[in-house]
């Protein structure tokens, strides 16, 4: 997946978006782990700012929780 570096969404709403549609289709199952922070900035190519924000875009839509030392995991229901 590319990021529209162009276009008028931020990164970091993009790179949640995408992390979204995985959950939604069974790639990050109930119960376990994203990627790390770390992950995202390799695989996306963006500051650790900017997957902090994302990771933290999907904790405010309900989709995946944090904790602390071990990392986000996605929720068993997310909210609709």
């Amino acid at each position: 997946m590319t990021l529209d570096l162009d276009g008028p969404d931020p990164l970091y709403e993009q790179i949640a978006n995408v992390l979204a549609a995985r959950i939604a289709d069974g790639t990050y199952p109930p119960r376990r782990r994203i990627p790390s922070e770390a992950d995202l900035v390799a695989e996306f190519g963006v500051s650790r700012p900017t997957a902090r924000a994302a990771v933290q875009l999907l904790v405010d839509r309900g989709l995946v929780r944090t904790v602390r030392g071990k990392g986000s995991y996605v929720v068993d229901s997310p909210q609709a």
